[in-house]
């Protein structure tokens, strides 16, 4: 098999799947509405059932619903059958994951949440399956090849079972109207935890602020730049708003007579600056760069008053960058 034969498979497998991808999405209705209605109603939990490849996908749309701020658990169907059963609750909902509908480790669940007026909501390439006809809602996946027809090993289906699981946890996060600093609670590590961390999260407060008034002559406003080792300082009005910032910049252009000045001479009035404290700590590092110019350092205001500082430093160990 030569290199481009490998290729060809390869993009013979991918168009396949973008196919079945494509005619998932035209082909959604009501259905899907209903379904995220009824999981957003639920309770309690979400329950993801299936075996085999759909096990695996339905814990994986447990693992994203719960990282979304539902509460849902992965139950395996065999467990289930030998005592895991009492794991869901009638205020749970149940998906149910099965290409053919027909899955013989699935009747206990069905049965199950028959018996205790369970909702079920079955995701099926067939309607009148054993799952099919069982559910309250039916989530239908088209019946697309799978990509290895030759030997029918699961490769398309459990793509649109993945991403029809994305699309209802997306849907279900936009409907209770799910925000990054939510998400934050759940992913509190690693990257995705750091960009979503504040400013308030990384910054130094008021006793590290480099601060004049306007009418502070500029031998002392360097020496407060220099006490406080920011590189800045910002200048305030009496009532302790954030009027202008001299950087190392600001020196420069007033290097001839820069004594003779006063801080409000000096200074560049409306700095660049984090406001609210609130703001995600991936948002404040951008801010540092663009609009240009760059800085390394933002006064974090609030209500226009600085109430921290953050240096590019500070999201570096923090794993921002």
């Amino acid at each position: 098999m030569t290199e481009k034969d490998t290729i060809a498979v390869g993009r013979r497998v991918l168009e396949t799947e973008a196919e079945a991808l494509t005619r998932l999405a035209r082909e959604l209705d009501g259905s899907f509405a209903a379904a995220v209605e009824m999981l957003f109603g639920a309770r309690g939990r979400i329950v993801c059932t299936g075996i085999g490849k759909s096990g695996h996908v339905a814990r994986k749309i447990a693992a994203t619903l719960a990282s979304t701020g539902s509460a849902a658990i992965f139950v395996h169907p065999s467990e289930a059958s030998h005592g895991d059963l009492g794991m869901i609750g009638q205020d749970d909902v149940i998906l149910a994951l099965s290409k053919t509908g027909e899955t013989r480790e699935l009747a206990d669940v069905i049965a199950y949440a028959a018996r205790f007026h369970i909702p079920l909501i079955g995701m099926t390439t067939s309607a009148e399956s054993a799952l099919g006809l069982a559910a309250d809602i039916v989530l239908r996946l088209p019946d697309a090849p799978e990509a290895a027809d030759a030997v029918n090993a699961p490769t398309t289906s459990t793509t649109l079972q993945i991403a029809l699981g994305d699309a209802l946890a997306v849907a279900l996060l936009e409907r209770r109207g799910f925000r990054p600093q939510d998400f934050k609670v759940f992913h509190p590590g690693g990257k995705l935890g750091a960009l979503l961390r504040t400013a308030a999260d990384l910054m130094h407060g008021r006793e590290e602020l480099p601060l004049v008034a306007p009418e502070t002559p500029m031998r002392e406003a360097l020496l407060v730049m220099s006490e406080k080792r920011w590189g800045i300082v910002g200048v305030v009005d009496p009532k302790g708003v954030l009027l202008g910032a001299i950087t190392d910049g600001d020196l420069r252009r007033h290097i001839e007579g820069l004594l003779d000045h006063t801080a409000g001479e000096v200074m560049t009035p409306g700095p660049k600056k984090v406001a609210p404290p609130g703001m995600l700590a991936g948002e404040a590092l951008a801010l540092m760069s663009d609009p240009p110019p760059a800085v390394t350092v933002l006064f974090v205001v609030d209500a226009g008053k600085p109430v921290g500082i953050l240096h590019v430093h500070d999201l570096l160990r923090a794993g921002v960058m």
